[in-house]
Protein backbone atom coordinates (compact mmCIF):
# COMPACT_ATOMS: atom_id res chain seq x y z
CA UNK A 1 0.00 0.00 0.00
CA UNK A 2 1.41 3.52 -0.93
CA UNK A 3 4.96 2.49 -0.88
CA UNK A 4 8.03 3.67 -2.80
CA UNK A 5 10.88 1.25 -3.21
CA UNK A 6 14.27 1.72 -4.81
CA UNK A 7 16.24 -1.16 -6.24
CA UNK A 8 19.92 -0.88 -5.52
CA UNK A 9 21.76 0.03 -8.71
CA UNK A 10 24.86 -1.70 -7.35
CA UNK A 11 23.41 -5.20 -7.43
CA UNK A 12 25.05 -7.10 -10.21
CA UNK A 13 23.06 -8.90 -12.86
CA UNK A 14 23.91 -12.37 -11.61
CA UNK A 15 22.58 -11.84 -8.11
CA UNK A 16 20.11 -14.65 -7.46
CA UNK A 17 18.03 -12.61 -5.10
CA UNK A 18 17.46 -9.78 -7.52
CA UNK A 19 16.58 -12.07 -10.39
CA UNK A 20 14.03 -14.23 -8.64
CA UNK A 21 11.64 -11.98 -6.78
CA UNK A 22 10.40 -8.52 -7.75
CA UNK A 23 9.34 -7.77 -4.19
CA UNK A 24 12.66 -8.88 -2.80
CA UNK A 25 14.38 -6.67 -5.38
CA UNK A 26 12.89 -3.72 -3.53
CA UNK A 27 15.13 -4.44 -0.57
CA UNK A 28 18.61 -2.92 -0.46
CA UNK A 29 21.54 -4.88 0.91
CA UNK A 30 23.32 -3.76 4.02
CA UNK A 31 26.52 -5.13 2.49
CA UNK A 32 27.97 -4.64 -0.98
CA UNK A 33 26.24 -7.13 -3.26
CA UNK A 34 29.00 -6.81 -5.84
CA UNK A 35 31.51 -8.42 -3.51
CA UNK A 36 29.34 -10.38 -1.09
CA UNK A 37 26.55 -11.99 -3.08
CA UNK A 38 26.12 -14.71 -0.48
CA UNK A 39 25.32 -12.31 2.35
CA UNK A 40 21.67 -12.00 3.28
CA UNK A 41 21.47 -8.74 5.18
CA UNK A 42 19.18 -6.20 3.61
CA UNK A 43 17.99 -2.70 4.14
CA UNK A 44 14.36 -1.82 3.51
CA UNK A 45 13.96 1.40 1.57
CA UNK A 46 10.43 2.62 2.17
CA UNK A 47 10.18 6.22 1.11
CA UNK A 48 6.64 6.75 2.29
CA UNK A 49 8.16 6.38 5.76
CA UNK A 50 11.58 7.89 5.02
CA UNK A 51 10.84 10.70 2.61
CA UNK A 52 10.44 14.23 3.89
CA UNK A 53 7.05 15.83 4.15
CA UNK A 54 5.60 16.73 0.78
CA UNK A 55 5.46 20.47 1.33
CA UNK A 56 8.86 20.56 2.99
CA UNK A 57 10.37 18.59 0.14
CA UNK A 58 8.91 20.96 -2.44
CA UNK A 59 10.13 23.92 -0.45
CA UNK A 60 13.65 22.49 -0.25
CA UNK A 61 13.71 22.23 -4.03
CA UNK A 62 12.37 25.81 -4.27
CA UNK A 63 9.31 24.52 -6.05
CA UNK A 64 6.76 25.08 -3.32
CA UNK A 65 3.53 25.94 -5.13
CA UNK A 66 1.82 29.14 -4.12
CA UNK A 67 -1.60 27.98 -2.96
CA UNK A 68 -4.08 30.32 -1.35
CA UNK A 69 -6.51 29.25 1.36
CA UNK A 70 -4.39 26.48 2.83
CA UNK A 71 -5.74 25.18 6.11
CA UNK A 72 -3.61 23.51 8.76
CA UNK A 73 -5.83 20.99 10.54
CA UNK A 74 -5.33 18.65 13.46
CA UNK A 75 -7.53 15.57 13.81
CA UNK A 76 -7.61 13.69 17.06
CA UNK A 77 -8.03 9.92 17.12
CA UNK A 78 -11.52 8.95 15.99
CA UNK A 79 -12.38 12.28 14.40
CA UNK A 80 -13.55 12.38 10.80
CA UNK A 81 -14.20 15.78 9.31
CA UNK A 82 -12.68 15.15 5.89
CA UNK A 83 -14.46 16.69 2.93
CA UNK A 84 -12.80 15.14 -0.11
CA UNK A 85 -15.31 16.74 -2.50
CA UNK A 86 -13.99 20.21 -1.61
CA UNK A 87 -10.46 19.68 -0.30
CA UNK A 88 -7.31 17.79 -1.13
CA UNK A 89 -5.20 16.73 1.84
CA UNK A 90 -1.46 16.55 2.41
CA UNK A 91 -0.62 14.36 5.41
CA UNK A 92 1.97 15.99 7.66
CA UNK A 93 1.98 13.52 10.55
CA UNK A 94 -0.09 10.82 12.18
CA UNK A 95 -1.83 7.75 10.83
CA UNK A 96 -5.07 7.58 8.83
CA UNK A 97 -6.77 4.46 7.53
CA UNK A 98 -8.89 4.39 4.38
CA UNK A 99 -11.10 1.34 3.95
CA UNK A 100 -14.25 -0.16 2.52
CA UNK A 101 -16.75 -2.18 4.54
CA UNK A 102 -19.48 -4.66 3.68
CA UNK A 103 -22.42 -3.54 5.78
CA UNK A 104 -24.14 -6.92 5.49
CA UNK A 105 -21.38 -9.03 7.03
CA UNK A 106 -19.21 -6.36 8.64
CA UNK A 107 -16.08 -7.39 6.74
CA UNK A 108 -13.63 -4.55 6.24
CA UNK A 109 -10.83 -4.18 3.70
CA UNK A 110 -8.16 -1.57 4.31
CA UNK A 111 -7.12 0.12 1.07
CA UNK A 112 -4.58 2.67 2.27
CA UNK A 113 -2.70 3.43 5.44
CA UNK A 114 -1.71 7.07 5.17
CA UNK A 115 1.12 8.73 7.08
CA UNK A 116 3.53 11.64 6.64
CA UNK A 117 4.26 12.27 2.98
CA UNK A 118 0.94 10.96 1.64
CA UNK A 119 -1.79 12.77 -0.29
CA UNK A 120 -5.52 12.18 -0.25
CA UNK A 121 -7.87 11.80 -2.10
CA UNK A 122 -6.24 11.32 -5.48
CA UNK A 123 -9.08 9.57 -7.29
CA UNK A 124 -11.65 12.27 -6.57
CA UNK A 125 -9.10 14.89 -7.58
CA UNK A 126 -8.74 13.26 -10.99
CA UNK A 127 -12.22 12.00 -11.86
CA UNK A 128 -14.35 14.48 -9.89
CA UNK A 129 -16.49 11.66 -8.53
CA UNK A 130 -17.19 11.02 -4.83
CA UNK A 131 -16.09 7.82 -3.11
CA UNK A 132 -17.74 6.04 -0.21
CA UNK A 133 -14.56 5.39 1.72
CA UNK A 134 -14.42 4.95 5.45
CA UNK A 135 -11.75 7.28 6.82
CA UNK A 136 -10.46 6.53 10.32
CA UNK A 137 -7.95 8.71 12.15
CA UNK A 138 -5.95 6.13 14.11
CA UNK A 139 -3.81 8.64 15.99
CA UNK A 140 -3.48 12.39 16.28
CA UNK A 141 -2.82 13.60 12.74
CA UNK A 142 -1.83 16.90 11.16
CA UNK A 143 -2.87 17.67 7.61
CA UNK A 144 -2.83 20.55 5.16
CA UNK A 145 -6.20 20.97 3.45
CA UNK A 146 -6.15 22.76 0.10
CA UNK A 147 -9.22 23.59 -2.01
CA UNK A 148 -9.40 20.81 -4.55
CA UNK A 149 -9.88 23.20 -7.46
CA UNK A 150 -6.62 24.93 -6.55
CA UNK A 151 -4.83 21.59 -6.71
CA UNK A 152 -6.43 20.83 -10.07
CA UNK A 153 -5.10 24.13 -11.38
CA UNK A 154 -1.64 23.25 -10.10
CA UNK A 155 -1.87 19.87 -11.75
CA UNK A 156 -2.54 21.48 -15.12
CA UNK A 157 -0.19 24.45 -14.87
CA UNK A 158 2.74 23.66 -12.59
CA UNK A 159 5.34 21.23 -14.04
CA UNK A 160 7.12 20.94 -10.69
CA UNK A 161 3.94 19.73 -9.03
CA UNK A 162 3.25 17.37 -11.91
CA UNK A 163 6.69 15.80 -11.57
CA UNK A 164 5.97 15.11 -7.92
CA UNK A 165 2.32 14.13 -8.23
CA UNK A 166 2.33 11.57 -11.03
CA UNK A 167 4.97 9.26 -9.50
CA UNK A 168 2.84 9.25 -6.37
CA UNK A 169 -0.21 8.23 -8.39
CA UNK A 170 1.87 5.43 -9.91
CA UNK A 171 2.65 4.23 -6.39
CA UNK A 172 -1.02 4.10 -5.52
CA UNK A 173 -1.77 2.10 -8.66
CA UNK A 174 1.04 -0.28 -7.78
CA UNK A 175 -0.29 -0.58 -4.23
CA UNK A 176 -3.70 -1.61 -5.53
CA UNK A 177 -2.05 -4.07 -7.91
CA UNK A 178 -0.10 -5.59 -5.01
CA UNK A 179 -3.27 -5.84 -2.94
CA UNK A 180 -5.12 -7.63 -5.75
CA UNK A 181 -2.22 -10.05 -6.23
CA UNK A 182 -1.97 -10.77 -2.51
CA UNK A 183 -5.69 -11.44 -2.12
CA UNK A 184 -5.82 -13.65 -5.20
CA UNK A 185 -2.61 -15.66 -5.06
CA UNK A 186 -1.30 -15.88 -1.49
CA UNK A 187 -2.34 -17.51 1.75
CA UNK A 188 -3.06 -15.34 4.80
CA UNK A 189 0.30 -16.33 6.29
CA UNK A 190 2.08 -15.20 3.12
CA UNK A 191 0.01 -11.99 2.94
CA UNK A 192 1.09 -11.10 6.48
CA UNK A 193 4.74 -11.64 5.55
CA UNK A 194 4.41 -9.47 2.45
CA UNK A 195 2.55 -6.80 4.41
CA UNK A 196 5.28 -6.64 7.04
CA UNK A 197 7.97 -6.48 4.35
CA UNK A 198 6.29 -3.45 2.79
CA UNK A 199 5.94 -1.65 6.09
CA UNK A 200 9.42 -2.14 7.53
CA UNK A 201 10.75 1.19 8.75
CA UNK A 202 14.52 1.41 8.66
CA UNK A 203 14.91 5.07 9.62
CA UNK A 204 15.98 4.32 13.18
CA UNK A 205 18.83 2.36 14.66
CA UNK A 206 16.88 -0.87 14.30
CA UNK A 207 14.32 -1.99 11.68
CA UNK A 208 10.77 -1.93 13.00
CA UNK A 209 7.12 -2.05 11.98
CA UNK A 210 6.33 1.37 13.37
CA UNK A 211 3.04 1.99 11.54
CA UNK A 212 1.71 -1.46 12.43
CA UNK A 213 3.10 -1.95 15.94
CA UNK A 214 -0.07 -1.03 17.82
CA UNK A 215 -2.50 -2.60 15.38
CA UNK A 216 -4.94 -5.14 16.76
CA UNK A 217 -5.22 -8.51 15.09
CA UNK A 218 -8.58 -7.43 13.72
CA UNK A 219 -7.02 -4.34 12.12
CA UNK A 220 -4.26 -6.46 10.58
CA UNK A 221 -6.93 -8.82 9.28
CA UNK A 222 -8.64 -5.91 7.49
CA UNK A 223 -5.35 -5.15 5.72
CA UNK A 224 -4.90 -8.67 4.35
CA UNK A 225 -8.52 -9.52 3.61
CA UNK A 226 -9.02 -12.06 6.36
CA UNK A 227 -10.48 -12.46 9.85
CA UNK A 228 -8.90 -12.08 13.28
CA UNK A 229 -8.81 -15.78 14.12
CA UNK A 230 -6.88 -16.73 10.96
CA UNK A 231 -4.49 -13.79 11.30
CA UNK A 232 -3.82 -14.71 14.93
CA UNK A 233 -2.69 -18.19 13.85
CA UNK A 234 -0.35 -16.66 11.26
CA UNK A 235 1.11 -14.25 13.81
CA UNK A 236 1.66 -17.01 16.36
CA UNK A 237 3.49 -19.02 13.73
CA UNK A 238 5.76 -16.06 12.91
CA UNK A 239 6.40 -15.60 16.61
CA UNK A 240 7.41 -19.26 16.98
CA UNK A 241 9.72 -18.86 14.00
CA UNK A 242 11.47 -15.91 15.65
CA UNK A 243 10.35 -13.27 13.17
CA UNK A 244 8.19 -11.15 15.48
CA UNK A 245 7.36 -10.75 19.14
CA UNK A 246 3.80 -10.29 20.36
CA UNK A 247 2.68 -8.66 23.56
CA UNK A 248 -0.50 -6.93 24.60
CA UNK A 249 -1.41 -4.59 21.73
CA UNK A 250 2.21 -4.53 20.57
CA UNK A 251 3.86 -6.09 17.54
CA UNK A 252 7.65 -6.04 17.33
CA UNK A 253 9.89 -7.11 14.49
CA UNK A 254 12.69 -9.17 16.03
CA UNK A 255 14.50 -10.52 12.98
CA UNK A 256 14.37 -8.70 9.66
CA UNK A 257 16.47 -11.29 7.89
CA UNK A 258 14.12 -14.14 8.81
CA UNK A 259 11.23 -12.08 7.49
CA UNK A 260 13.01 -11.47 4.20
CA UNK A 261 13.93 -15.13 3.89
CA UNK A 262 10.23 -15.97 3.91
CA UNK A 263 9.33 -13.84 0.92
CA UNK A 264 8.22 -16.07 -1.91
CA UNK A 265 10.47 -16.50 -4.92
Amino acid sequence: MLRRWRRSSRVKKGCRICRTCSLRCRVERWADCLDKTQEKSFKMNDTVQTNALILKELEKSRKLPQIDKQHHLVFEKGENDFDTSRYFYFIISGKIKVSEINLENGHEQTLYLLSSGDMFEVTTLLDRKPHDYMIDVLERSEVIAVPIESVRELLHEDPSFQSFFFPYVAEQLRAMENLAVDLSLYSVYQRIIRLFARFVDNTGSKPNLKLLENFSHEELASMVGSVRKVVNRALQKLKQEGVIDLSRKQLKLTNLQKLLDKLDF
